[in-house]
């Protein structure tokens, strides 16, 4: 009797053909075999339950995490510039990003502090931190990231100056070489007023803290 009322249930738990059709997604083929390839070389078995799906979800998650390379700084602002008389110094602190160090492919992540003078025109907020997502999300270094991020502000405000800041913990240095978990890098990059004046360049240090 027990094993009659066990059946039905053990029936219901079978794969069903929805799942089957999911298992055989293929997402971008060539990234797909190298990913297998890969997972052969460090010695898994891409057959395994746990591994099967892992090449096409590597491939999504690649294209993401590079996708930067195939944004426009034009596409990322949309005309969300907008003309005002604002002189006062604007500051979006504390920005998230998330990047892959080009030496080794392994994440380094932490905060952007970006500021700028304006010069008769603003910008929407929020595009800011697309702009440095847009450039973060590619093989990057930090200092690079740094660099990038003032001078595509400084092309589409045209401001008085531009000042960023980035603070950010590398995995390359965690998880191997040195293996230094507390330690983080600071960069900086000033455009304009914020290089020429240390006044106005230690005012945005001090907003940023």
């Amino acid at each position: 009797m027990i094993q009659d009322t066990l059946t039905p249930i053990q029936t219901t738990l079978q794969p069903s053909s929805l799942k089957l059709q999911v298992k055989d997604e293929v997402y971008d083929p060539e990234f797909e075999a190298l990913v297998e390839e890969l997972l052969v070389r460090v010695g898994e078995d891409p057959r395994r339950d746990g591994l099967q799906r892992t090449p096409l979800r590597v491939a999504k998650s690649m294209d993401f995490l590079t996708s930067g390379f195939s944004s426009s700084l034009e596409e990322v602002v949309n005309n969300a510039i907008f003309e005002d008389s604002a002189d006062e110094m604007v500051v979006v602190k504390d920005i998230e990003f998330y990047s892959l160090c080009e030496h080794h492919m392994l994440p380094f992540f932490g905060k952007a502090h970006v500021g700028y003078l304006p010069n008769g025109k603003i910008i929407g907020l929020s595009k800011i931190a697309r702009i440095v997502d847009a450039f973060a999300r590619r093989l990057q270094v930090q200092e690079r990231l740094t660099n990038q991020v003032a001078d595509a502000i400084t092309d589409v405000l045209d401001a008085h100056g531009v000042a960023v800041v980035t603070e950010a913990s590398h995995f390359c240095m965690m998880m191997r070489g040195v293996q230094k978990q507390n330690s983080s890098t600071v960069t900086g990059a000033m455009r304009g007023t914020f290089k020429e004046d240390a006044r106005t360049r230690a005012e945005f240090m001090q907003l940023t803290r």
